[in-house]
């Protein structure tokens, strides 16, 4: 992980900012940067130096994970005051994650640095974040091919009596048998009218013929998520309002993922796909947003939405996934996340699109 290019591209945005510091609070922001994985953390940063603190319980792990040289690791369990006091020498302003620190430890840092102003700043860290390099990538594809191959091996199950329960738990093994430390989110797993809820929680109930059924789930590979979903029709009926809106929500996602490549507006994903389902009749069945960013959490920028301002880049990686939601009837949603290219999305969720019995 090159840590030290990383570090480089937030100093720009200090400047930027104008802030002297930033004060870095959110985990997430604190492992993109230093490679620290741990549960307690803060990152202080300036032109010259970054400092990684955190307690006892890490004292092997942070050095080890912090291969940069770059970075100086404190373990402090006491006296964290009295250190900022002397980080602070020189700073004006300090840059603290409005989104992540609380109103208490604001307060305390104001008490502890009176002559320094604190100035709130919103997502610096996140936006360097959008821009995935080489091992970010392959990290995503790695996740991403683990629940393409979990998804093979639970096909079988896509008959009447098996429940979303049981289906849930075979795409979660599936998924660390092949190497996921762990899925990405709870596994979405819901049939016949639980699948109008678009983030449904899998029950005991048991797939019947000519059920709706969606499955939305990732993998988790060195703390990157992939993200996909799936739907499906129980038995071998081609007729009904089913059928309908899988193929209706499918030909929206591909026209959504048409549009995607560097430069294009980003509610122009959304419209592609929005339109398709309006004209079909389906407007107030979609219920969502048309996508999100994939990365070190599973829901981060760029979000993709009606009202999303701003353009997709190259090395964005971004899901597309329009759905319809008929209560008593079903839903379906097709998702899949790709990355932006300069000619278009290269696809990281491979695992095929047929609307009957899941093959």
């Amino acid at each position: 992980m090159d840590t030290s290019e990383r570090l480089k591209k937030l100093r720009s945005h200090l400047q930027e900012a104008e802030c002297d510091a930033l004060f870095v609070t959110k985990l997430i922001n604190i492992r993109y940067l230093t490679g620290f994985t741990g549960s307690a953390g803060k990152l202080w940063v300036t032109e010259e130096k970054a400092v990684l603190f955190t307690d006892g319980r890490y004292a092997e792990q942070a050095p080890a994970e912090t291969e940069s040289g770059e970075i100086e690791v404190v373990i402090q369990v006491q006296g964290f005051d009295r250190t900022l006091n002397e980080l602070s020498e020189g700073v004006t302003r300090l840059g603290l994650e409005a989104a992540s620190i609380t109103w208490e430890q604001q307060n305390q840092i104001a008490e502890w640095l009176p002559s320094v102003q604190l100035v709130p700043t919103s997502g610096i860290v996140e936006k360097l974040r959008e821009i995935k390099d080489p091992e970010e990538l392959e990290h995503m594809k790695e996740a991403a091919s683990i629940a393409d191959k979990a998804l093979a091996i639970a096909t079988e199950m896509f008959v009447p009596g098996t429940t979303e329960k049981q289906l849930a738990a075979v795409l979660d093994h599936e998924m660390r048998n092949h190497g996921a430390s762990d899925r990405s989110f709870e596994t979405i797993v819901a049939g016949g009218p639980n699948s109008a809820l678009p983030h449904a929680r899998p029950t005991d109930r048991p797939f019947e013929a000519g059920d709706l059924v969606i499955c939305d789930f990732g993998a988790l590979v060195n703390g990157y998520h992939s993200d996909m979903t799936r739907s499906f029709r129980i038995g071998e009926s081609e007729e009904g309002q089913e059928n309908e809106i899988l193929q209706i929500v499918l030909a929206a996602q591909q026209e959504g993922l048409k549009t995607v490549v560097n430069g294009v507006g980003i509610s122009e994903v959304d419209a592609a796909c929005r339109t398709i389902i309006e004209e079909a009749g389906y407007g107030e069945k979609f219920l969502h947003s048309t996508g999100h960013g994939v990365g070190l959490e599973i829901h981060e920028n760029p979000g993709i939405s009606q009202k999303s301002e701003g353009s997709l880049k190259s090395g964005q990686v971004v899901t597309v996934e329009p759905g319809i939601y008929v209560s008593g009837l079903g839903g379906v949603r097709w998702e899949d996340s790709v990355i932006v290219t300069d000619h278009g999305y290269e696809l990281l969720t491979n695992s095929p699109k047929s609307i009957l019995n899941g093959s």
